[in-house]
């Protein structure tokens, strides 16, 4: 009878035993299982996680570090390489020489935006494409050519139909810095700019009397051209950022990316307090042979008894800053503008 009973007991407590390894282990099995659909899923948000910009035509759905990006925006090479970004294609006719992109051959030449080579795009197999300025143009037929990848128009209008410019400017650079930030995870990197960028502007600013005359000109092929405010390439949208006094105003101005033809002796009559200079050629192929913009300006008579050359009061652009407008390049300008603007 007593065995009988602990039979019976030692069987019950067997059934026991096996029912709690029974449900241990079906609750790593499912511990498991969750852990695992969890984890697909991440890899699947990363993969396929996106950022919506807003462009020149409205707002996109961009990938966030894109696999193949092929860059034709002069205003974010700088920024792409500072920041560690591979590209696929660029065009090399136009960057600045010591573009880190100029001299990696695994970056293939577009060319200009003159006589591109398109077809290039199209059998990269890009996922994005950045448009933007001397490209712009292209923008539909790029996407004709690319339907698989997110191509965006960083484009933005500092030219004489512009209302506000030199808003344009400040605004048009610091938002695509963000929108970079935003595509290839460096938004720290993007806040820092542009907080760099304001404080130069704010010190520039401060830096300007808010009596002297400015005359702002670009240099090219030895020639002397004038570079109207408000419009005028990359100094025109300057005026309204600082409230610069023109030396001079001129009937038809444009942003012509030489300068107006305005006569030497009208620009050495208005006789500015300081004349600011873009060397053109000094970022481009053939710089080596042309006449630096320095000394076209020391060597032009009809300038100078000018107060801006008696005082020297000549501030000259980066050297690279026709073929790279970054917003670094505008930083480094800005902050040559403070400094000598307040000696």
């Amino acid at each position: 009878m007593k065995k009988s009973l602990g039979l019976k007991v030692m069987g019950l407590l067997s059934v026991l035993v096996l029912a709690a390894c029974t449900n241990t282990n079906d609750t790593k099995s499912d511990t498991s299982k969750a852990s695992s659909s969890s984890a697909v899923v991440e890899t699947s948000e990363n993969t396929n996680k996106t950022v919506e910009i807003t462009d020149a035509h409205g707002t996109v759905t961009v990938p966030v570090n894109p696999e193949t990006v092929i860059s034709l925006d002069n205003r974010t090479f700088e920024t792409l390489s500072d920041w560690g970004i591979e590209l696929a294609a660029a065009p090399k006719d136009v960057m600045y020489a010591d573009s880190p992109y100029v001299s990696d051959e695994a970056v293939q030449n577009i060319g200009n935006h003159r006589e591109p080579n398109l077809e290039i795009l199209a059998a990269a197999e890009p996922d994005l494409v950045i448009v933007g300025q001397r490209f712009a143009g292209y923008y539909e037929e790029i996407k004709e050519l690319v339907p698989n990848a997110t191509v965006i128009d960083l484009t933005f209008d500092v030219s004489e139909e512009a209302d506000k410019p030199g808003e344009n400017l400040v605004n048009g650079l610091k938002d695509a810095t963000v929108s970079l930030g935003q595509i290839f995870d460096k938004e720290a990197e993007a806040t820092q700019l542009n907080a760099d960028f304001d404080e130069a502007i704010a010190k520039a600013k401060d830096a300007y009397n808010g009596t002297d005359t400015i005359m702002s000109v670009i240099v090219s092929g030895g020639n002397i051209g004038f570079s109207a405010p408000h419009s005028g390439r990359v100094w025109g949208p300057m005026y309204e950022i600082f409230g610069w006094i023109p030396a001079l105003e001129a009937d038809g101005s444009t942003s012509d990316h030489q300068g107006d033809e305005v006569s030497v002796e009208a620009i050495a009559q208005s006789n500015p307090d300081w004349i600011f200079v873009l060397d053109r050629d000094a970022a481009t192929s053939e710089a080596s042979e042309s006449v630096p913009a320095q000394d076209v300006i020391d060597e032009s008579p009809a300038l100078q008894n000018t107060t801006a050359i008696t005082e020297k009061q000549i501030v000259y652009a980066p050297a690279d800053t026709y073929t790279n407008e970054s917003i670094q390049t505008y930083l480094e300008l800005f902050e040559n503008l403070a400094t000598t603007l307040a000696k």
